[in-house]
């Protein structure tokens, strides 16, 4: 099983060819437009099944499936959370539930960005013990930044959050990697490649990261061409 997650910087309709030649099975995509507005080019493959989240039509959260996998949002989702979504993932070799995310939500004045996911992994507390399970998305945070002011959660209050449940980041534990000490930047400020930042992520349950294959992050200069934001990439063993 392949997932890629990216942060396509809006305009996903013209894109998708670089991305879908990677072949995803699952493919999250941060600020794409609505799936109404996806008006593909005839040779790009058009996805089996997505679901899209957001209020802006040129910019919101969508996943699609180029497989066999369907997608079906959870029905305890807590629509405060609007960029977090939980949805049950069936038709593949194993089933799981998946949270979408994008640490972006400016509503909320006492938990933006990485508060809003520390706020909602305590929402879906239970729902963390009982299947295999992914967070994965476009968190907008880094142990860097812990020194700024957050009235809940920081990033390092999210790992740990999520590690004392079992769930464990897939690039840190792959590449040996520290949080906040990373190798491999997934987002450049501005697409300049002295401002590098790793922001997006994936994390999950034990027995998703014993599948664990593996972790690859898009190169610089090919993907800045078309984003502020590179892919995070990853393969998963079927079995």
């Amino acid at each position: 099983m392949k997932v890629i997650t990216w942060n396509c910087n809006m305009a996903f309709r013209k894109k998708a060819g670089f991305i879908l030649t990677h072949q995803p099975d699952i493919l999250i995509i941060v600020e794409c437009e609505h799936l109404d507005k996806l008006l593909f080019k005839t040779d790009i493959p058009k996805p089996k099944d997505s679901l899209w989240f957001g209020k802006n039509q040129h910019k919101g959260l969508a996943i699609f499936s180029y497989g066999d996998y369907r997608f079906k949002v959870l029905e305890n989702h807590n629509e405060e959370f609007k960029t977090i979504i939980p949805i049950h993932v069936t038709g593949g070799h194993f089933s799981f539930n998946l949270f979408l995310i994008w640490a972006y939500n400016r509503d909320d004045i006492d938990g933006r960005y990485i508060t809003q996911v520390w706020k909602a992994i305590t929402y879906y507390d239970e729902l963390l013990t009982d299947k295999p399970t992914m967070f994965i998305g476009d968190f907008n945070s880094n142990t860097i930044w812990d020194y700024k002011k957050h009235r809940l959660g920081s990033h390092s209050a999210v790992v740990k959050q999520l590690e004392d449940k079992g769930i464990f980041s897939t690039y840190h534990t792959h590449h040996k990697q520290l949080q906040g000490k990373e190798q491999h930047p997934t987002f450049y400020m501005y697409r300049h490649k002295n401002k590098p930042y790793h922001i997006d992520y994936c994390f999950v349950s034990k027995d998703l990261l014993d599948k664990l294959q593996s972790v690859d992050v898009g190169e610089y200069d090919f993907w800045t061409k078309h984003s502020d934001h590179v892919p995070l990439i990853l393969s998963f063993d079927n079995s």
